[in-house]
């Protein structure tokens, strides 16, 4: 072990702390927020599995997005689909054996990383062009897109230009999830590379990002359509009238 190892042993410990602690209080919180009003956006499903087949749609496909604007939809959903076929890809850097299916998309998710950095540059280029959208874009809008274009670009960077000794940051990868921290390469792009991820990791409870939990505690898109069939009452209320 040397001190690089430690560092980043270390650095991804305290960003994986954050993240996941930073996450759980978040989600608690939404989960606990009032919802007084029934403002499902309309049309909306009028049954519980309605809502679901809805929620999906959003999940998978994005669909509101998609109506609201085409050029965003597209961008944004290259974006995603990408991203997760490059952290599917790297999954096998936590697994010994590797799983069947990981190994199977490996070649896909090299070449997601291309399309991820374009999707996010549309992203970003809406930004500037988009007159009503730069006008409402604040910094860190700009700033966690640099960061995510940044975290691709370095990846990418290691698989196109200049390798790194994968074995070695597998063999690193394991041991910090059995606390046995072995050697990591020093190749600069390699360091660079953990480094954004682990900002972004710290970030990432504390940023415009956690739409990506946030989505299933929307209102506008969980409630159920039901006001001519049930009466709607916030858990609050409906404590007060039992006191």
């Amino acid at each position: 072990m040397n001190a690089w190892a430690l560092g980043y042993a270390l650095l991804f410990y305290a960003a994986t702390a954050v993240l996941v602690v930073g996450l759980v209080s978040k989600i608690r919180q939404y989960a606990r927020t009032p919802a007084p009003l029934l403002i499902p956006t309309t049309p909306a499903p009028t049954t519980a599995s309605g809502v679901v087949l809805r929620m999906s749609r959003e999940v998978l496909f994005f669909e509101s997005l998609f109506k609201s604007s085409t050029w965003t939809w597209l961008f944004g959903w290259l974006f995603h689909v990408s991203l997760l076929l490059v952290l599917l890809r790297h999954l096998r850097y936590f697994q010994q054996p590797v799983w069947t299916p990981i190994v199977f998309i490996q070649f896909f998710g090299t070449y997601a990383g291309l399309t991820m950095v374009a999707g996010l540059a549309g992203l970003w280029a809406r930004r500037f062009l988009v007159d009503r959208v730069r006008y409402i874009s604040t910094p860190s809008d700009h700033l966690h897109l640099a960061l995510l274009i940044a975290i691709g670009c370095s990846g990418l960077a290691m698989r196109f230009v200049a390798h790194t000794d994968i074995v070695a940051v597998k063999a690193f990868m394991l041991g910090l999830m059995r606390f046995d921290i072995q050697p990591l390469p020093t190749d600069p792009l390699l360091l660079l590379h953990l480094t954004l991820v682990a900002v972004l990791m710290i970030v990432f409870p504390i940023s415009k990002l956690l739409h990506a939990p946030g989505l299933f505690f929307s209102p506008s898109r969980n409630q159920i359509d039901n006001p001519r069939d049930a009466r709607h009452q916030a858990a609050w209320a409906a404590a007060l009238d039992k006191s």
